[in-house]
């Protein structure tokens, strides 16, 4: 059964110069969740920040920390972002070699798992695991960086997460991630999406305009 939808503003589009206070502003605005992606610049071609930099928000909101780890080797930091703060903790199934593994060292940690799909990763990657997860996340554009426009094949992948969490009988999120606005938001929640990673649309126009952009994503 889909969820209420919630809405997980992506700190990466946020002014890093004031990062704390713009995490506290989101907040404020109406953020369900607290979207951190971390990247490394190998596994994808950008590098953002490290669990020190989470460790160090995390008394800024009391939301949930979803943490997004575009990085590999996983396996070796995941202790460290659940040490930091993180509540949620996504990884991809090509950032390890044994993603069952990785997905058991989050749990083992006292996090909920996720697990992150790119756009040419098949949904048969979570279908041995959907009793363990917690969160699946649908990239609609390729990781690394932001402001990427919106990949329409995206929704049949998420019509398909629908189809198996639904069959699952469980509470997973089904979280999309890449170039959602107004417009793209709306058609990700009619497919099955039900958490929203919005960086661009949710940090536009700087604090005053954090609340009108989080109401107008969520229609």
């Amino acid at each position: 059964m889909q969820q209420s939808v919630r809405l997980a503003p992506s700190i990466l589009s946020a002014d890093f110069a004031q990062l704390g206070a713009e995490v506290r502003a989101i907040d404020s605005a109406g953020a369900d969740y607290i979207h951190v992606d971390v990247m490394d610049g190998h596994f994808v071609p950008n590098i953002t920040i490290g669990s020190s930099v989470v460790k160090s928000l995390r008394g800024c909101s009391r939301k949930v920390f979803d943490v997004h780890l575009m990085i590999s080797p996983v396996d070796l930091f995941i202790s460290d972002f659940a040490a930091a703060g993180a509540d949620i903790i996504t990884v991809h199934p090509e950032a390890g070699p044994h993603l069952h593994r990785t997905v058991q060292l989050i749990k083992a940690s006292g996090k909920k798992a996720g697990v992150a799909l790119n756009p040419a990763s098949p949904v048969s990657l979570v279908e041995n695991l959907i009793s363990d997860i917690d969160l699946v996340l649908v990239m609609s554009v390729n990781p690394g960086f932001g402001g990427q426009a919106f990949i329409p094949s995206s929704l049949d992948k998420i019509r398909a997460l629908r189809k198996m969490i639904d069959a699952s009988g469980r509470n997973i999120d089904l979280e999309v991630d890449g170039g959602i606005d107004a417009n793209t938001a709306r058609q990700a929640v009619e497919a099955g999406a039900d958490v929203l990673v919005a960086g661009t649309a949710s940090f536009k126009g700087g604090p005053g305009q954090y609340a009108l952009n989080l109401k107008q994503l969520r229609g």
